[in-house]
């Protein structure tokens, strides 16, 4: 492993570990992880009734997947750029800062899959969406991104990206476990449920 690969492993998991939901909380005065399920992420964020908090949270923790990989391309390439994003969600599901404590990825994946394979971002950011919409479930539609984002890339020609996916995916599903044991046993709660 090159001195070059390493750098761009430890930028995109100082993106990734940047916890918006927690800093975007606190400027308000509440701290996230008492609230809900103690999640930094978005569906947490959600809960606190702050849509506008929640938005951002969203935008800004795709944004550190999306710029990790758009940075690291731009100045070596894009095998730089997929394991600078890959790097970023770890750093976001992992925090340093926070004892690797850290949000669940969705919206970190969205990020770095828009800005590797953009169509596969595409269609990963509309299973998401259907997802969600169609049983009010956010685990399921993160989960349904999931899936789709690696499946999009490998159709669209790019398989070391999908490769990549795939392995976040894994991650993904990982920390999603306790949510799809709730959905398996019918007590998950649904989007707009306190």
């Amino acid at each position: 492993m090159t001195s070059v690969t390493l750098s761009w492993l430890l930028i995109g998991y100082l993106f990734g570990s940047i916890p918006f939901g927690l800093l975007l909380t606190r400027a308000i005065g509440i701290d996230i992880r008492a609230v809900g399920s103690g999640n930094i992420g978005t569906t947490n964020v959600l809960r606190t009734g702050n849509k506008g908090l929640a938005a951002a949270t969203l935008l800004l923790d795709a944004g550190k997947g999306a710029a990790a990989v758009l940075l690291a391309g731009h100045f070596d390439g894009a095998e730089a750029g997929m394991l600078a994003g890959v790097a970023a969600f770890i750093g976001h599901c992992y925090p340093v800062w926070l004892g690797f404590r850290g949000g669940k990825g969705v919206a970190t994946l969205l990020g770095v899959a828009l800005a590797a394979v953009p169509l596969a971002g595409l269609i990963a950011l509309i299973a998401w969406l259907g997802g969600a919409l169609a049983t009010r479930y956010s685990s399921v539609g993160g989960l349904t991104a999931a899936v789709a984002a690696p499946v999009a890339a490998w159709a669209l020609g790019a398989p070391h990206s999908a490769l990549a996916l795939a392995v976040l995916a894994a991650i993904l599903f990982w920390k999603h476990r306790d949510n799809i044991a709730r959905l398996r046993a019918g007590t998950e709660s649904k989007i707009g449920q306190k």
